[in-house]
């Protein structure tokens, strides 16, 4: 059984990480912010924790319902999202560390939801990126190089 984040848990988190980063509190839309949370729990659109965790990454990073910390708070709340359903300290850990490149990457439009969703597997069942993943972020580096 997965344990889903609830609205006003995923506003704490931003607000939390505003508080320590700095920024502004509030939404540009809050709908958007309820509809990610709403989406990740019909099983027919994300079947699995890696599709939830990845759409909900993504989703609020680039979605901007806050008006600033839109990829803190994906950080955040993904990150919260696996507390909640178990995951070793280890796994959160890492995932945190990774996202924070993740996220600008996410963000710049660089990275699509199909990396994420592979990174995020990587570091959920394996606690390291795969060779196939080391070269997809080898891809996105060339990528930013050319322009």
């Amino acid at each position: 059984m997965i344990n889903y984040i609830p609205f006003d848990l995923a506003v704490e988190k931003h607000d939390e990480i505003i508080a320590k980063s700095g920024g502004k509190h509030g939404f540009i839309d809050e709908a958007k912010l309820k509809s990610v949370l709403g989406l990740i729990e019909n099983d027919s659109f994300y079947p699995n924790f890696v599709d939830k965790l990845t759409h909900l990454m993504f989703a609020v990073n680039k979605n901007h319902a806050f008006v600033d910390g839109n990829k803190r708070s994906s950080i955040a709340i993904a990150a919260y999202f696996l507390e909640i359903n178990f995951y070793d300290q280890l796994t959160i850990d890492l995932f945190i560390k990774e996202s924070e490149n993740l996220a600008l990457l996410v963000a710049q439009n660089f990275m699509g939801k199909d990396l994420l969703k592979k990174v995020l597997r990587d570091i959920i069942f394996d606690n390291e990126l795969s060779e196939s993943t080391q070269f997809g972020y080898a891809s996105i580096a060339l990528a930013k190089s050319a322009k």
